[in-house]
C-alpha cells in the first residue's frame, strides 16, 4: 500500500510540474502560486528552480507549526523536483515551438490547466505529504474547519495573485509584462483550481486509490 501511495505521489508531482511548464509556455498567466514565485523572483533574481526551493522551505514552517500530517515524502518530492521539472518542460516546448500562435498558446493553456489539477489531485490523495502551498488550504479546511477546501483554495489563490503582482511591480517590473504572471489564465486558475482538484479527487484519485487497496 505504501509503495502504491509513493508511486501515486511521485507521478502526481511530476505531472503537476510538467503542467506548470506548459502554462509558462502558454504565457497567458501562470497558476496563482507560480505568480507569487515570479513576484519574489523579481525582488530576488535567482534561478527559478533554486528560488522555488527557498520559497517552499519558508512555507514549510507553516505546516510544521500547524499540522505536520501534511509533511511527508510527497512534500520532499515536490520541494526538490518541481522547480527543475518546470524549467526543463518549458525549455523543451520553447525549443520545439519557439514562436507559438495565440491559438496554440490557448490550447497549451487548457492542456496545462487540466494537467496541473490532475497531478495535484493525485499527490494530495496519496496522502504522503503535499506541497507546502497546498498545505495552507488543507490546514484551513480540515484542521481549522474554516470552510470547504475548494472555497478556501480560491481565497489563497487570489491572495497569491495579488501578492505576486504587487512584488513584481515593486521590483520594477514593467506593466507590459504583467500578462505573463497575471493574465486571463491566472484568473481562470485562481477561480477554477479548487473546484477542479476537488472534482478529480472524487471522480478519479480517491476511487483509483480505493481500487488499488479496497480495505
Amino acid at each position: 500500500m505504501k509503495a502504491k501511495r509513493i508511486f501515486m505521489s511521485l507521478i502526481g508531482v511530476v505531472i503537476t510540474a510538467a503542467g506548470v511548464g506548459v502554462l509558462r509556455f502558454a504565457a497567458l498567466g501562470v497558476d496563482p502560486f507560480q505568480s507569487f514565485v515570479r513576484g519574489v523572483e523579481r525582488l530576488a533574481p535567482l534561478p527559478y528552480g533554486t528560488l522555488y526551493v527557498l520559497v517552499n522551505l519558508a512555507l514549510l514552517l507553516f505546516a510544521i507549526l500547524f499540522d505536520r500530517h501534511y509533511i511527508g515524502i510527497g512534500t520532499l518530492i515536490n520541494l526538490f523536483l518541481v522547480g527543475y521539472i518546470v524549467d526543463f518542460s518549458h525549455a523543451c516546448l520553447m525549443g520545439v515551438f519557439p514562436d507559438p500562435s495565440l491559438v496554440g498558446r490557448g490550447a497549451a493553456f487548457l492542456l496545462g490547466f487540466v494537467i496541473v489539477n490532475l497531478g495535484s489531485s493525485l499527490y494530495i490523495t496519496a496522502d504522503l505529504g503535499v506541497s507546502t502551498y497546498d498545505a495552507i488550504a488543507l490546514v484551513c479546511a480540515n484542521k481549522w474547519r474554516l470552510g470547504k477546501f475548494k472555497y478556501i483554495r480560491i481565497i489563497t489563490d487570489l491572495g497569491c495573485v495579488l501578492l505576486g503582482t504587487g512584488m513584481y511591480l515593486l521590483g520594477g517590473g514593467g506593466t507590459g509584462w504583467i500578462p505573463s504572471i497575471l493574465g486571463l489564465g491566472t484568473v481562470v486558475m485562481a477561480l477554477g483550481m479548487g473546484p477542479l482538484v476537488d472534482w478529480f479527487n472524487r471522480k478519479l484519485s480517491i476511487p483509483l486509490l480505493g481500487k488499488a487497496d479496497p480495505v
